[in-house]
C-alpha cells in the first residue's frame, strides 16, 4: 500500500529530528551528517531503528543536505549519488529487521543557495541539482519523496518539477515559516499552499518553524486555502534557545502527544517532528492518536518577537572610509516595499552584500509611489543583514519641522550615510492631489546638515544637544543638457558641504571626464569623490524605452544593436555591457551607484563579482 492509500485510511506518525539525535550523539554541526552514511551508518541506522519503535510508521532518510551544492562545503559534491543511495538503503535494512510495515521518505532540504531573481543559480540549475539526488532516492526504492524545511517559493516548485519529471513516486512538499506565520520571503501560509498544490505535489506540508501552536495556526490555514489537500504537519519542539552552549528545545513529549489530536483534527494526515524532537516525543503522539481521549482544547498566544534595539554608529561610517582611502566602492539602489513585508527586500539586500557590495542606498518613495519608510528600511537592512545603508533624503514635500525632525530621528537609529535630493513631484505618483510643498533646495538641505546639524545647532541656531556626523551626498548629472548650468549647481552643492555625488546612469565611459573638465576649467580640481551611475539593460525592449522616452539617458547605437541580437538572452549581455562599461569608468570614478531594474538582483551580483575580481 502506498502513502496515498494509507493517509486516506488514518493519520500516519513519521519519525522526529535526526540532526538533534546525532548532535546528542557527540557529532558536532560543523560535520557533514549526511556524509555518516558511509562513514558511521551504525548511528543513522540506530536513531531509524528508536523512531520505528516508538511508534514511526514512516522515517525520512539521512539525506537533508545530500546535494551538490551543499556537499561542495565539505569536498562531497561528487558523491551525490553514493550517499543517497546509503542512506535509502540504510534505512530499508532496518525497516526489514523490525518486520514492521513502515514507508521510506527520501529527504531533499534545500540547496543552501539562492536561487533567480534572489540569488545567482538559475532556475535550471536548481532543478538539474534537485533531479541528480531525488533520482539517486528513486533508485535505491525509496517510498515517496520529502522536500522539507523550504522557505523560497520558487525553490519549492522546481524541486517539486524535479521529482515529478524524475520519478513516479508520490511527493511531500513542506514549508518553513518565520514568527510572523510568513516565509522569510513574506509568502503567506495559504499562497504557499495554493502554489505547492499547483506544482503538483501529492501532500502540502509545514515543517521546522515554531512549536506546535505556531504549525496548527498555519495548518489551519493551509487546508482554508486547499480544502481538498493532504497535509503534513512536523513542528520543531518549540523556538530553540541557546543554554550553556547547548541549543534547547523547551517542548517536552507530554505537550506534542496533546497537540497531535489537533493536528488531527484540523486535518494533517501525516504528523511527526522536526529540530529538538525525539522518540518520546513521537512515541506520546502516537499514544494520543490511538487514545480515545477527546481533544484537548489549545489557547493561542501571539508571538511576541524581541524589540531590536538601534547600535550607534561608528564616528566615520565605513562608507566614507572606503572613499577617503580611494577604494573603489560598490553601492547598490533599492526601493523600499510597498506593504509591510521586508522579507524580499532583505533576500536582496543579503544577496547583494555576500556578492561584495559595499552599502545599499534605500530610495525615498521612487516615482512618488507609496511604499514604506526609506529611513525604517535603512535600519532594517543594516540591523538584520549587517551592511551599511545610505538613506535617500527628498526635499520635497517636508517643510523645515519635517525636515529637521526625520534628520534627527535617522541619526538617533544609526543612520549615518544620506543622499540629498529633490525628490519626484507627487503629481506623477499614486495621490497627485498630495502637497507637494518644500522649504528648502537640495543644496540647502544640504547647508542645514553639514553646516548646521554637524555643528550642533538646527536652523534656527537653536543647540540640538550634541553633533550629528552625517556623511552627505548629492545627485550629479554627467549628460546634461545645458552643462554650464549642472556646473553651477555642481559648484553650489559643494560649497554647501556635499561630502559625495551620485550620478544619473551613463552608458559611456567617457560622459564622465567630459563634465569633470568643463568643471575644473572654471573652478579649479574637484576634490570630492563620484560614484557614476549604472542602469544594467535586461532587454531590447528596455534599452528602446530608456534611449527614447527617459530624458538624459543616451544608449550607445552598437549596445542596443548587441542587446537586440541577443534575443532571449538579453539580460546576459545586459551584463556584459555593464561590466565593460564599469571597466571604462574606473579610470575616473571612484566607485559606482547600480540601479536594479524589476528586483534583478541576479543580474547585480553577477556584475559585482566581475568587476570586484
Amino acid at each position: 500500500m502506498n502513502l496515498i492509500e494509507k493517509i486516506s485510511e488514518k493519520t500516519l506518525i513519521a519519525d522526529g529530528a535526526m540532526g538533534t539525535m546525532l548532535h546528542a550523539r557527540g557529532i558536532g554541526f560543523d560535520k557533514c551528517f549526511d556524509e555518516l552514511n558511509l562513514t558511521n551508518p551504525v548511528s543513522v541506522a540506530e536513531i531509524h531503528r528508536e523512531y520505528i519503535e516508538a511508534g514511526a510508521q514512516l522515517i525520512i532518510t539521512n539525506t537533508f543536505s545530500a546535494n551538490r551544492y551543499k556537499l561542495s562545503k565539505h569536498g562531497l559534491q561528487d558523491d551525490v549519488v553514493d550517499i543517497n543511495r546509503a542512506g535509502v538503503e540504510l534505512a530499508r535494512r532496518v525497516v526489514a529487521a523490525s518486520y514492521k510495515d513502515v514507508l521510506i521518505a527520501g529527504d531533499v532540504g534545500p540547496l543552501g543557495v539562492r536561487i533567480a531573481p534572489y540569488g545567482r543559480v538559475k532556475l535550471e540549475e536548481a532543478r538539474e541539482a534537485f533531479a541528480e539526488q531525488i533520482r539517486a532516492l528513486a533508485d535505491a526504492g525509496a517510498d515517496l519523496i520529502v522536500i522539507e524545511t523550504m522557505s523560497d517559493i520558487y525553490e519549492i516548485q522546481e524541486a517539486i518539477k524535479a521529482a515529478k519529471e524524475t520519478c513516479p513516486l508520490p511527493v511531500v512538499a513542506s514549508v518553513t515559516f518565520t514568527r510572523d506565520d510568513r516565509t522569510l520571503l513574506g509568502d503567506s501560509p495559504a499562497k504557499v499552499a495554493r502554489r505547492i498544490a499547483e506544482a503538483g505535489a501529492d501532500v502540502i506540508g509545514v515543517n521546522c518553524s515554531g512549536g506546535p501552536s505556531q504549525l496548527l495556526r498555519i495548518l489551519k490555514q493551509m487546508r482554508q486555502a486547499v480544502p481538498n489537500g493532504n497535509f503534513w504537519v512536523k513542528p520543531n519542539a518549540g523556538w530553540p534557545e541557546q543554554v550553556g552552549g547547548r541549543i534547547m528545545y523547551p517542548a517536552d513529549a507530554e505537550y506534542f502527544g496533546d497537540y497531535a489530536l489537533s493536528f488531527r483534527e484540523a486535518g494533517a494526515n501525516i504528523v511527526g517532528g522536526c529540530c529538538g524532537t525525539t522518540p518520546q516525543h513521537i512515541s506520546a503522539m502516537k499514544k494520543a492518536l490511538e487514545s480515545s481521549l477527546s481533544t484537548f482544547e489549545v489557547l493561542e498566544t501571539p508571538d511576541v518577537s524581541d524589540e531590536d534595539s538601534a547600535e550607534p554608529a561608528e564616528q566615520l561610517t565605513q562608507f566614507a572610509q572606503r572613499l577617503a582611502e580611494g577604494k573603489f566602492t560598490i553601492s547598490v539602489e533599492m526601493d523600499p516595499p510597498r506593504g509591510l513585508s521586508t522579507h524580499k527586500l532583505l533576500a536582496g539586500a543579503s544577496l547583494l552584500y555576500d556578492s561584495g557590495a559595499d552599502v545599499i542606498n534605500v530610495a525615498d518613495s521612487p516615482m512618488a509611489r507609496m511604499r514604506m519608510s526609506a529611513w525604517a528600511v535603512c535600519d532594517v537592512v543594516q540591523r538584520k543583514i549587517g551592511v551599511e545603508t545610505t538613506l535617500h533624503f527628498p526635499t520635497r514635500g517636508r517643510n523645515l519641522l519635517r525636515v529637521q525632525g526625520d534628520l534627527l530621528a535617522a541619526h538617533a537609529i544609526g543612520l549615518r550615510n544620506v543622499f540629498v535630493v529633490m525628490g519626484d513631484p507627487t503629481s506623477i505618483g499614486d495621490y497627485p492631489e498630495a502637497t507637494d510643498n518644500y522649504d528648502l533646495v537640495p543644496s540647502g538641505l544640504i547647508k542645514l546638515i553639514k553646516q548646521g546639524f554637524n555643528a550642533g545647532i538646527d536652523h534656527s541656531g537653536t543647540s540640538i544637544g550634541q553633533p550629528t556626523n552625517f556623511f552627505v551626498g548629492a545627485a550629479l548629472n554627467l549628460c546634461p543638457q545645458d552643462v554650464e548650468t549642472e556646473v553651477k549647481n555642481l559648484h553650489r552643492k559643494i560649497k554647501a558641504g556635499t561630502d559625495f555625488f551620485l550620478t544619473q546612469p551613463i552608458y559611456r565611459a567617457d560622459d564622465g571626464p567630459k563634465l569633470i573638465e568643463a568643471y575644473e576649467s572654471k573652478h579649479g580640481k574637484l576634490n570630492k569623490p563620484i560614484l557614476a551611475g549604472v542602469l544594467p539593460l535586461v532587454s531590447a525592449k528596455h534599452a528602446n524605452f530608456l534611449h527614447h522616452e527617459v530624458p538624459g539617458v543616451f544608449i550607445p547605437d552598437e549596445a542596443r544593436k548587441r542587446i537586440e541580437s541577443a534575443g532571449e538572452n538579453g539580460s546576459r549581455v545586459g551584463v556584459e555591457l555593464a561590466v565593460e562599461l564599469i571597466q571604462g569608468i574606473k579610470n575616473w570614478a571612484h566607485g559606482i551607484y547600480i540601479m536594479p531594474q524589476f528586483h534583478r538582483y541576479d543580474m547585480i551580483s553577477e556584475i559585482i563579482v566581475a568587476v570586484k575580481e
